[in-house]
């Protein structure tokens, strides 16, 4: 078999902005022009298999020494959008994100060894100071969907579609809306909480998120896609998932002066998506 074909794909989420080529620059727009009349444009699960074969050599890849050319493509209102993968600007991110977390040494140095650790930082460094406004259109969310991303979303937005193992068909679970509308959602939940409660992690995550959105075109789509986690859970459990309605329910209950039942909502939620990260401890 093929390494392709044998590396396992992560239990990760994503969240995706794909814009409309008149947002990118030439020669980068007739790059994109060109791609997007290309037949059989590689999908998410391609993606996620190509990144991780990098991992299998001694010493591994964590970064790809060229930037990919690939992009994830989609239509809103009938405008051909693209979301590039930019999976070197992505693999730098993810192992400053992996160094903070604050894993003990031993286990960071058995994933990435402290020479490969160093030098990963060198090139980013360096790559950063010729292009210090890069950004990623993907963020991802390992073992979880954060909690603040179903802000962007309602829940006629959701799109589920139940796997089919004979087919080899996986389960496919996502939302997806314009950014507009994803900005507005943001902004109301923002002034729901700042009105309600103390300035805490919610409210410095979509300040987080709303920054990140803001560097995109206003025509752009934004999806909020479940990834590999559809395989860490049930089909019940998938068929019954309603975050981003019951985000909504707590905000909701936040502007009604409502605080019990907001938090009550939140806790249900939280608890919900606790018992999704706590798989990863399990055999």
């Amino acid at each position: 078999m093929s390494v392709a074909s044998t590396v396992p794909v992560p239990y990760a989420s994503y969240l995706r902005v794909y814009e409309p080529l008149a947002a990118f620059p030439e020669p980068e727009r007739s790059h994109w022009a060109r791609y997007v009349r290309r037949p059989g444009t590689p999908g998410a699960q391609e993606e996620l298999r190509r990144s991780l074969a990098d991992l299998l050599p001694t010493p591994p890849v964590p970064v790809p020494v060229h930037e990919s050319g690939e992009a994830f493509v989609a239509q809103v209102g009938g405008v051909v959008v693209v979301c590039p993968w930019r999976t070197r600007l992505r693999g730098w991110l993810a192992i400053r994100e992996l160094v903070a977390e604050g894993y003990p040494a031993a286990v960071l140095d058995a994933m990435l060894p402290p020479v490969v650790r160093g030098q990963v930082a060198d090139d980013f460094e360096r790559w950063l100071s010729r292009n210090p406004d890069a950004r990623p259109w993907i963020r991802t969310g390992l073992w979880q969907v954060p909690l603040r991303w179903f802000a962007l979303f309602g829940d006629e937005e959701r799109c589920y579609e139940p796997g089919d193992a004979a087919a080899g068909r996986a389960p496919v679970l996502r939302y997806r809306t314009t950014m507009a509308q994803a900005r507005r959602r943001l902004a109301r939940a923002l002034r729901a909480l700042r009105d309600s409660i103390d300035e805490g992690p919610m409210t410095e995550g979509l300040v987080d998120v709303g920054r990140w959105l803001e560097e995109f075109h206003p025509r752009a789509l934004v999806e909020l896609d479940f990834g590999g986690l559809v395989h860490a859970v049930t089909a019940e459990w998938l068929a019954e998932e309603r975050s981003a309605a019951q985000l909504a329910e707590g905000i909701a209950a936040l502007r009604a002066g409502d605080g019990e039942a907001a938090s009550e909502v939140y806790g249900r939620l939280a608890e919900r998506w606790r018992a999704v990260g706590d798989l990863r401890f399990a055999n």
